[in-house]
């Protein structure tokens, strides 16, 4: 499995979106999407998207990428150390008589509990992918009746930074492949 993380011209989701309604980039490619994951990067008008794929050839994920006229720079941190978070908000069936239990289960997992109604409670949890897992097959037996997950994000580890050239926010058309390996 593959990580990519891809930046993007628009400060939303708008082009990941209409790049899936177009069937681009990955899955005209034939790649499974396990996650994907956009928002804010630290330069203001560029948005980080962290996909996770799975496919042999990550390389061919890369060069989808970057066939978007949006997309600024492609990395490929699948073996690069990284620190990879999960949000899950899940609502589960909570009388009043399971809470305590309920209670001990986020503590021991280091869930906030974020709401509680008359029979339901809605929890956070965040950690790495394996942990929210964890969590969401420990509070099962309670009865999810409604979760979202918001996919992987990852950051490498160190010094070391994927970042999209800050110049290329102002520049031609976002396309900067040459600029992007540079930096690689």
């Amino acid at each position: 499995m593959g990580q990519q993380q891809a930046y993007d011209r628009r400060a939303d989701a708008g082009s990941a979106g209409r790049a899936e309604s177009r069937g681009q980039p990955v899955s005209a490619a034939r790649f499974n999407i396990e996650s994907l994951a956009v928002g804010h990067s630290e330069t203001p008008g560029i948005s980080r998207m962290t996909l996770v794929v799975e496919a042999a050839d990550v390389e061919q994920v890369t060069k989808q990428l970057y066939r978007l006229i949006e997309v600024l720079k492609v990395s490929d941190v699948t073996n690069d150390p990284t620190v990879e978070r999960e949000m899950a908000l899940v609502k589960i069936h909570a009388p009043s008589q399971s809470r305590p239990e309920v209670v001990a289960l986020c503590s021991v997992f280091d869930a906030k509990i974020v709401d509680v109604g008359y029979n339901t409670m809605i929890i956070e949890m965040t950690g790495t992918p394996s942990k929210v897992e964890n969590f969401v097959e420990v509070i099962r037996p309670f009865g999810v009746k409604e979760m979202m997950r918001t996919g992987r994000i990852a950051m490498v580890r160190g010094a070391h930074t994927h970042q999209a050239p800050a110049e290329s926010a102002e520049s031609g058309n976002g396309h900067v492949p040459a600029q992007a390996a540079a930096l690689n």
